[in-house]
Order: C-alpha cells, then sequence, then structure tokens
C-alpha cells in the first residue's frame, strides 16, 4: 500500500470529521510470462476532518484487537459476477500444512497519517496492489467494494470499482 499526502499546501480545506473516499481507478497487471492478469492497483481519494485516519502498528488492544472488527481499517470485499450478477465470495488458498482451505483477505491496515500539530483537516491518495487472480474460479469478471475506518471507529462511505476482467 502506498499513500500520497497532499497536506504541504498552504489552502486550509476544512472536511467532516468522518472519512470520505472517492474511487481514482483500478490499473490492472497483465504478467505476460503467464498470461494472466495477476495482480491490479486500486486507487482512492481520502479526507478526513480531525485527522484521526490510520494506526500504528502497535494499535493492537481493543476495539483495534487482531480477533476485533477494527483491526483492520481498510475493508475491501471481493465480489464475482456469476451469471449475470455480482456475488461477496471469499477467497480461498490451500494451506499444504493444514490441508485445509485459508480464506484470504484484502483488508489491510492504513499507518497513521495524522499530521503532527496544526490543521488537523487531511486529504490525499492511497494506492493498495491486490492479487486478483483466482485459480479456484470459473467467473472472469470481478469488482471490489471499499470503504475505511479512523480511530474514532466513523466509518466512511463505500465505493466500488468498475467491472475488472481477468484473462485467465
Amino acid at each position: 500500500m502506498s499513500l500520497v499526502s497532499n497536506q504541504a499546501c498552504r489552502k486550509f480545506e476544512t472536511f467532516p470529521i468522518e472519512p470520505a473516499i472517492s474511487f481514482k481507478e483500478f490499473l490492472v497487471e497483465f504478467n505476460p510470462e503467464t498470461g494472466i492478469t495477476e495482480r491490479g492497483v486500486l486507487k482512492f481519494d481520502y479526507t478526513d476532518g480531525d485527522g484521526d485516519l490510520g494506526l500504528e502498528p502497535w494499535d493492537t488492544l481493543p476495539p483495534y484487537h487482531r480477533q476485533g472488527s477494527y483491526y483492520y481499517n481498510l475493508i475491501i470485499k471481493y465480489y464475482e459476477k456469476q451469471y449475470g450478477e455480482f456475488v461477496e465470495v471469499p477467497l480461498l488458498s490451500w494451506n499444504p500444512d493444514s490441508l485445509y482451505y485459508d480464506t484470504i483477505t484484502f483488508n489491510g491496515r492504513i499507518p497513521n497519517l495524522s499530521p503532527e500539530s496544526g490543521n488537523m483537516n487531511i486529504k490525499g491518495e492511497i494506492q493498495d496492489t491486490l492479487f486478483i487472480y483466482n485459480p479456484l474460479s470459473d467467473f472472469d469478471t470481478i469488482k471490489f467494494g471499499v470503504y475505511i475506518y479512523d480511530r474514532a471507529l466513523h466509518s466512511s462511505n463505500e465505493i466500488e470499482t468498475g467491472e475488472i476482467i481477468r484473462s485467465q
């Protein structure tokens, strides 16, 4: 995940204390060696009016503990177009140690983006590289739904990518 912060401007903007996101683009990366679209880069903009976006690596006590609902502050849902309808599906990966399938998550932890001082209104861009090849699926059209949480547990709006066609 990479972040581009636009805090250097001297023009002070104000935003609501709830984070807000807007979809920019999804860039599909085709691997010519395998002939498969294996990855893509999700790009979206964010704003937050009180600057409490992001977590430190040591933020692991409730409500940010690993088993809790807020361990991840970047929530990414994976959908496949199955028979004309988009359906949220889990991604599975074979675990040779347990001899079972494990569920894979696209969720992530945005690092702390709080300004050190001054204007707490923040905005910028977040980029996240996602693996989109699912060898266990017969469907070639997918999309992602995305939303974020701030440290006060305010949820942003949810955005969606457009249809993404994978070559398999």
